[in-house]
This record gives structure tokens, sequence and C-alpha cells, in this order.
């Protein structure tokens, strides 16, 4: 099974790009699935129900998210709708959403999506090794014929994405992180079968400070002095990674950094 896992969505230009290009990667990538993260879609922080269904609605299998998926009042109620957006499982309990999803497409061996949030330079959530150990206890007890299994981990600090990948290698296909907008040249596959990468990139302006305009950027760093942040605009660069999975075994077989330039 071959799956794209795109990094986050920034903004109208990156799911501008994302809608325009997708059967074009589909056909080059040979992908099965194409998943993306999408928690800054709309206007660059936060994503709506309006954004999300305009994603699925253009052929992304699932969406995954992080730290700024509350910001639209209309996401709790959206995501009790659909379960293919999905949020970091360790939340405290009680609030809209799910962080796991078991996705079954006709032809395809199902799919398990996990996503998690780190804690180190992040709001301080609930463990997310321990939540881990939880999400995978539900697979097992509940769908134990889903072998693949791809994690989502949205997080700041390098540490901790590789400690995570570490400590879940063997037991899910692939550890993959996002949240800092810069894709990592760290692809590889563990000892015991787990793809990792350290950040997938993002999907959304090139010639950009994490997909948003230069210039105030440049003027917060010079004077610290507060800035009204906007997405960039002009080509657009998606990242993500490219695996290939044992169907049967849920193992690895290959990661790969993946990029594609619109211009």
């Amino acid at each position: 099974m071959r799956i794209l896992f795109l990094g986050d969505i920034v903004g109208r230009p990156g799911r501008t790009a994302v809608k325009k290009h997708l059967a074009e990667i589909r056909a080059n990538t040979r992908a099965d699935l194409v998943f993306a993260n999408a928690e800054n879609a709309s206007g660059g922080l936060g994503l709506s129900g309006e954004g999300a269904k305009e994603l699925l609605n253009a052929g992304l299998d699932l969406l995954t998210s992080g730290n700024h998926i509350w910001k639209f009042k209309d996401i709790p109620s959206y995501m009790a709708r659909e379960e293919r957006l999905i949020r970091p499982a360790n939340f405290p309990p009680g609030l809209p959403g799910r962080g796991l999803c078991v996705l079954r497409k006709e032809g395809l061996p199902p799919v398990a999506v996990l996503n998690l949030m780190g804690r180190t330079y992040m709001t301080p959530l609930d463990c997310p090794f321990r939540a881990a150990d939880a999400l995978l206890a539900q697979l097992d007890a509940e769908a134990p014929d889903v072998r693949v299994r791809l994690l989502d981990f949205h997080a700041e600090a390098t540490s901790e994405k590789a400690g995570l990948a570490w400590y879940l290698d063997g037991r899910v296909s692939s550890v993959l992180g996002t949240h800092t907008h810069v894709q990592t040249a760290d692809a590889r596959l563990l000892h015991k079968g787990t793809a990792f990468m350290t950040d997938l990139g993002m999907c959304g302006p090139r010639d950009s400070c994490l997909g948003m305009t230069i210039a105030p950027i440049l003027r917060k760093f010079l004077t610290a002095a507060p800035e009204r942040f906007e997405v960039a605009g002009g080509p657009v660069t998606l990242c993500g990674a490219l695996l290939e999975i044992d169907d049967e075994t849920g193992q690895a077989r290959d990661i790969t950094a993946w990029r594609f330039d619109t211009e």
C-alpha cells in the first residue's frame, strides 16, 4: 500500500494548490490514499468546517489537525458529523471530536490514523506517550484486523517527536511529525519497521516565513512590536512523505520525503 501524507496546509493558497493538483499527484505517486494535516487551512490559522468540507470534497481521504483546531466556532459540530477530521487525542476528556479514525475504503485494507500533540513548548496536555498506548489498546480491542496504523504527531520539539517514534517502533506503521512547517531531511525506517520523519513540512506559499508574508515578521523580529500576520501569495510548495507499507504486517517498507512545486 502506498500512502502520501501531506504536511500542514496553510490558508487559501495551500487549499487551492492541493485541490488543483491532487489528481495529478495521485497519478504521479500512485498513492492509494492521501492524508493531510489541515489545522491551518483556513486563513492560515485554524480550520473552519467549510474549509474541511472543501478539502475532503476535493479528494483528500482524511484530515488531521493540532493546537489551532478550536479557532472556528463551527468546527466542534462539524467534527461530530465528519469522522474523517480528527484532532489530537490527548486533549482533555469531554471535548468534541476524536483522535482516531479507522478508514475503510473499498478495494483497500483498512487503515487507522491517529493524532496526538506534543507538550514541549506547546500547551500542556495529557501525556502523548500514554495516550498513544491507550489508542493502540483501543484499536487492538475494537479493530484487531487493522494492521496499517499511521500517527500524526503535532509537536514542536524534535526530541519529543523522535522519542515517541522510538517508543512506538514496531507498534505503528509510521510516526510523522507536523507543526513546524519545515520539511526535515531525516525520513528513515526504524529498527522494528516504523517509518519516521521529524516534520512533513507545509503545503503553502514558498516565498514566506512558514506560510506568512515576510515583511511583518521581519518587523516583529527587529522591533518586538505586535504585527498582524497574513498568508503570503506567490508559488506554492506542497510537502509531505510518501510511504510504502506492507498490508499484512503493517510494517513500513519505505519512506521518502516528497515535494511538489506548483511553479
